[in-house]
């Protein structure tokens, strides 16, 4: 090999390495940066469990309804509570739709779509004086009834997490949430037949871990949904990929 063949390989690989010294710092950044970025605050997502619905439903006291009487929201907490940045509202608003649009303040949905699990049908959601109700968020075991099945002898914490807790909210169809009201399994379902039993699975879960208990005709109803579902199981609540 010539000299001059020597010097051409030798600046070569020098110009290399000064390339390469003067981009790491870019590219490590690059990798880095994104971890220090705080990440938006998301409620827990729920999956199937392992316990079937219609054992922990036949494991559930049955006693008649309680009196309503002293039943108000405000039992339950005033309002939807927060957490971190943002309110339970919005926040099961950005778990359960999709191609949503955050406001300046990241936590308020502006927009979205949602496929409703009560009637099947989708939903275009915008925020405005009249069509945010279009979409509502449910108490899946409302709160009037679990007042009537237990909820009233228990302390105001624990209510307000019955009120809050995620295992226990949907995003669905505003004019078919009001059409259910308080009402229990026994007067109400979902008209989309293909949800009820994962509704019901929902509902036991729910009543499960608060230890409330169901009526008579509720639990028959319940039975009923989950005999064309014997293998329906409880939904769990599972940390969100951030």
């Amino acid at each position: 090999m010539t000299e001059r063949r020597r010097r051409t390989i030798a600046v070569t690989i020098i110009t290399f390495l000064v390339v390469c010294a003067l981009q790491f710092p870019t590219i490590k950044q690059q990798i880095i940066a994104p971890q220090n970025q705080p990440k938006q605050q998301q409620l827990p997502q729920s999956s199937e469990g392992t316990e079937k619905a219609a054992e922990v439903l036949a494991s559930l006291d049955i006693k008649g309804r309680a009196p309503k009487a002293g039943y108000s929201r405000e039992q339950f907490g005033s309002g939807w509570a927060d957490i971190g940045n943002c309110d339970v509202r919005n926040l099961v608003l950005k778990r359960d739709m999709h191609e949503i649009k955050l406001a300046d303040d990241s936590c308020t949905v502006q927009s979205g779509v949602l496929n409703d699990p009560y009637t099947g049908k989708t939903i275009i959601f915008t925020r405005g004086p009249s069509t945010s109700d279009d979409v509502q968020i449910d108490h899946v075991v409302a709160l009037a009834d679990a007042w009537q099945k237990g909820a009233q002898y228990m302390t105001a914490s624990v209510r307000l997490q019955i009120a809050s807790d995620s295992l226990n909210l949907l995003a669905v169809d505003g004019p078919t949430n009001q059409k259910k009201s308080a009402g229990d399994a026994a007067t109400w379902l979902p008209p989309n037949k293909a949800y009820r039993c994962r509704y019901v699975a929902r509902q036991i879960a729910v009543k499960s871990k608060y230890d409330l208990w169901v009526t008579q005709a509720e639990h028959d109803a319940m039975e009923n949904v989950l005999q064309s579902c014997p293998d329906q199981r409880l939904p769990i609540v599972t940390v969100a990929e951030q």
